[in-house]
């Protein structure tokens, strides 16, 4: 929503709406906002690489059927380059790297509408980069879809979409209670994060292919041009960082009290 500032003129209020052009303009004026924002495209970017990098290099250069093995690298791929990163953008950006958590921060109101919409766009272009980047480290012919998520057969629609709203309200729930809470996390907290995202990923890999990031399930999707059941790695992940900036509110809300 646009702010508005109030003029009086001679003893009337007079209403002036801001255009979205200078909200924007307003959020970027200062040096320590477009650090966060490269912060967010940077660590989204590695992110990609990482994960979706593990991902490919599996399926594709060695080859390996989804057994529970290569679901437990993957797991650990994802749970802790996560981390990781989180650790390092955190004192630049807050560490969000996720859409997803992000759109949490907005419910919350512990960001604006316009600062969270900029992050977004960051963490998706750095995704789709970090997805290019790959096409370059990976041998032609063999990085298959890039790590791109997907439905896995007999899966429905309702049950994909179910599986990502609680595996991403698991994450979002986790990261309320260390690096969005009011002090800087300890070194338990973010190793909880990254237990937490192991943990989905060893429920829903089977499933969807455990997304709870749209910025990385776009990035793969964007370079490959793999868009089938792509709103399902949207829509659920944002449900599920709504539902738990809802739950965090509410009990915050009671502490209070």
């Amino acid at each position: 929503m646009a702010k508005t500032e109030a003029l009086h003129d001679r003893g009337m209020v007079v209403v002036k709406l801001r255009s979205p052009a200078t909200t924007v303009k307003d959020e970027l004026a200062s040096a320590e906002a477009r650090r966060a924002l490269m912060g967010e495209f940077l660590g989204s970017l590695l992110f990609v690489v990482l994960g979706a990098g593990t991902v490919a290099i599996t399926a594709g250069m060695l080859a390996e059927r989804l057994d529970s093995a290569r679901m437990l690298v993957i797991a650990l791929a994802h749970g802790l380059a996560f981390m990781l990163l989180v650790a390092a953008m955190l004192p630049i950006s807050g560490g969000h790297l996720n859409p997803a958590v992000t759109f949490a921060a907005m419910v919350a109101r512990k960001m604006s509408f316009t600062k969270g919409v900029m992050y977004m766009i960051a963490q998706c272009a750095g995704a789709a980069a970090g997805a290019l980047l790959l096409t370059l480290i990976i041998p032609a012919g063999t990085f298959g879809n890039l790590g791109a998520h997907g439905l896995a057969m007999r899966v429905t629609l309702g049950g994909g979409l179910t599986a990502e709203i609680v595996v991403t309200f698991m994450l979002v729930s986790a990261m309320f209670a260390t690096t969005m809470g009011s002090s800087r996390p300890a070194a338990l907290g973010l190793a909880a994060i990254a237990l937490t995202y192991v943990v989905a990923q060893l429920f829903a890999l089977p499933l969807t292919g455990a997304s709870m990031n749209p910025a990385r399930s776009f990035g793969p999707a964007f370079v490959m041009g793999s868009w089938k059941d792509q709103w399902i790695f949207w829509v659920g992940p944002l449900a599920g960082a709504a539902l738990a900036a809802c739950v965090h509110e509410f009990f915050a809300s009671r502490e209070k009290h």
